[in-house]
């Protein structure tokens, strides 16, 4: 994989801003790294308390599983990308902890996927029961998921098996042999694939969701103002996340990756969309740091305990003056679990 323009003779390498790729990202990390550790830990401490007795949070907890395993794969980027740690650490990179990187991110958005499904059909289709809805299928589901992601990525850690010398800067791509990278190519495709795909579910399923309690609080004229207004609040803090940290990044991947895969591309282009990918990942690393404030006003359960053992008073709340029908209190109990 050459490292030159098609016009340029090789004796001129493409400039790169070391500062942005070995200084500033890295530190980056570092703070993403202890924030996400500190929030992931507190949050698994609290789920350990949580009885598994909805799908939804069989849900969650996977997604804290997920984010803590990813926030482990961070240390090792930022020793890889600052230069401090030795040449091998490099090949570990892109040989392991890259690949279980992303295992985690996709897992972490599936489950995002899956939580607002979920959450559609208990509040759009309340009337309805379905084993899908149950604690068994949604752990049997979740097995799945963790089956898949690692049978798509799998294989980038055994391709990866090139012999490498000790250099400065190790290319990964340089480190796949030919089914390697086109294996590499072809599960990034459908790890984008999958997020796109999750994300438009993720769109129809809360604009549902929003019209449905719109629709049922409009009906109670007491208190439904306030009501509307939480709900609105907790389902844009969902799409606002999920927007900010995933799609900036499913966006620069594609050209990303047929950067690394294919030759018709300048040197500097290349560097470009490399500092393109760096940054949008972070982002992604992100919301590792952002989820556990998401599970606090989000999930009623996790704010409970947590206030419990922090031993902090719940502000009292005042009863709504609602429908008591069955649908009606579904709806509503629904609305602190979105």
């Amino acid at each position: 994989m050459t490292n030159w323009t098609a016009t340029e003779p090789p004796a001129q390498p493409c400039s790169r801003n070391t500062l942005l790729t070995q200084q500033i990202i890295p530190v980056l990390y570092c703070v993403v790294f202890l924030t996400g550790i500190l929030l992931n830990g507190v949050s698994g401490w609290i789920f350990f308390h949580v009885p598994s007795s909805k799908s939804f949070i069989v849900y969650l907890k996977n997604i804290v599983v997920a984010d803590f395993l990813m926030s482990l794969t961070f240390p090792f980027k930022i020793l890889g990308d600052s230069g401090l740690g030795p040449w091998q650490l490099n090949v570990f990179v892109c040989r392991v902890s890259a690949v279980l990187f992303y295992v985690n991110m996709y897992v972490s958005i599936v489950f995002f996927g899956l939580i607002s499904f979920d959450r559609y059909y208990k509040i759009v289709k309340p009337l309805l029961t379905s084993f899908i809805q149950s604690v068994s299928y949604s752990k049997l589901l979740s097995v799945l998921v963790w089956m898949l992601m690692l049978f798509l990525a799998t294989p980038n850690i055994i391709l990866t098996n090139q012999s490498v010398r000790e250099i400065t800067k190790i290319q990964c791509m340089e480190l796949k042999n030919e089914l390697g990278r086109k294996w590499h190519k072809a599960s990034n495709y459908i790890f984008v694939g999958i997020f796109w795909v999750v994300f438009l579910l993720f769109i129809i399923f809360y604009t549902a969701i929003t019209r449905k309690i719109f629709k049922s609080h409009l009906k109670s004229r007491n208190n439904s103002i306030s009501v509307k207004r939480k709900s609105s609040r907790n389902i844009f803090s969902i799409m606002l996340v999920f927007f900010v940290c995933f799609v900036p990044y499913h966006i620069a991947r594609i050209p990303y990756t047929k950067s690394q895969t294919e030759a018709n591309y300048s040197c500097q282009s290349k560097e470009n969309l490399l500092y393109a990918k760096e940054f949008t990942l972070l982002l992604s690393a992100a919301n590792v740091c952002l989820d556990p404030i998401i599970y606090f006003s989000l999930c009623q359960p996790f704010r409970e305990i947590l206030c419990k053992k922090l031993h902090i008073s719940l502000k009292a709340q005042k009863n709504l003056d609602i429908s008591k029908s069955k649908r009606g209190n579904t709806i509503h109990e629904s609305t602190d679990t979105l």
